[in-house]
């Protein structure tokens, strides 16, 4: 790299750390719109506790490693022809790789905010009212079905109930869930 070889040492050391940094971010955004960046993919045997329980944001990690390297070298590189005095150069662009590393959980918080768990979970429907859609049976001696509205979407599932027989089209409230199969009684 003869281009580098004329530069004053502070701007080649820039040029330096963000070469490398710039091709390592360059690969992390393509493996992570291909669906590889679940993890670091790096195993240490480590005891300390430094997450704050269920956060998906690690403030030690690869990823915020490349992210500070990033804001640092290339703010360093961007301003070593407007600021003189080195000491407040490198202050400058330790600063920027702060707010780099800061960016990047601010987004991943936004981004983690647009996740919706739509598994269907039958015990979502206690207390909730529905309709009969084929008679259900007096006193658990069979099942029959209900139509239920959950997250926008109506259900068939399987009732029972504990009193007298409820005819197609009443309106039952849920009670209780019991083996997949739900306890109504009619409103």
């Amino acid at each position: 790299m003869e281009i580098l070889t004329n530069l004053e040492p502070l701007l080649k050391t820039f040029w330096y750390i963000a070469l490398p940094t710039s091709l390592i971010f360059l690969i992390q955004s393509i493996m992570t719109f291909f669906g590889a960046d679940s993890s670091d993919g790096l195993d240490t045997d480590f005891d300390g506790d430094l997450g704050t329980g269920d956060s998906p944001f690690q403030l030690f990690s690869f990823r915020n490693l490349i992210h500070f390297l990033l804001g640092f070298s290339w703010s360093g590189i961007s301003f070593f022809p407007i600021i003189s005095n080195q000491i407040l150069l490198i202050l400058v662009s330790f600063v920027i790789g702060i707010l780099f590393v800061y960016l990047f959980f601010l987004l991943m918080n936004q981004v983690r905010g647009l996740a919706e768990d739509n598994t269907f979970k039958i015990e979502s429907n206690l207390n909730k009212t529905a309709e009969v859609y084929l008679s259900i049976p007096e006193n658990k001696t069979g099942k029959g079905k209900i139509l239920i509205s959950i997250n926008g979407s109506f259900r068939e599932l399987d009732a029972m109930t504990e009193k007298n027989r409820i005819p197609t089209g009443s309106v039952v409230k849920v009670l209780k869930v019991k083996n997949k199969i739900l306890l109504v009684e009619e409103i």
